[in-house]
């Protein structure tokens, strides 16, 4: 049975720790949208009023509705996405109507990346992306803190190299 917040959900038993991603990713990507889609109903909304006649000036409000709709889109996959270490492997989850589950065993990692964009740097955030030696199976962690995302990085890069050196 989970207990817990989407920020660090505890599990009983041999059930692994799932670590739920920070809201900064939420906030910014709350922010982007309303930031795109108002620019879009803004520059509609002009466009129709100047060209068609200000009737036609009310389909700026598709953009809105879109709008409202990916506020709540957003924070549904915000609260899929988790993560947890295990003895072997990192478990990756996300997803709301289609969960996926990935399974990434240590001695499998070829290169572990921090990654931050200037908007995730604004918002204190990076990403972890591991590679594989089959491409199919590389796999993000989106929004982590950049303290964490490089306390994941060393850490699974020592992982990844003790579990090789066996092979």
């Amino acid at each position: 049975m989970e207990t817990g917040s989407p920020d660090n959900t505890q599990t009983t038993g041999d059930e692994p720790v799932w670590t739920g991603l920070p809201p900064r990713l939420l906030t910014m990507r709350r922010l982007l949208l309303v930031v795109w889609l108002g620019l879009l109903a803004l520059a509609l909304g002009l466009l129709l009023g100047l060209l068609a006649g200000p009737a036609w000036s009310a389909f700026a409000l598709l953009p809105l509705a879109l709008m409202a709709w990916g506020w709540v889109l957003l924070g549904r996959n915000w609260a899929s996405w988790r993560y947890a270490e295990r003895a072997d492997d990192l478990l990756i989850s996300r997803g709301v109507l289609w969960q996926e589950e990935t399974v990434v065993p240590y001695g499998r990692m070829q290169l572990v990346e921090v990654t931050s964009g200037p908007v995730e740097r604004h918002f204190r955030l990076a990403s972890v992306q591991l590679h594989t030696a089959a491409a199919a199976t590389d796999a993000t962690i989106p929004g982590l803190d950049p303290a964490e995302a490089e306390r994941l990085r060393d850490r699974l890069t020592e992982l990844g190299e003790a579990r090789s050196a066996g092979l």
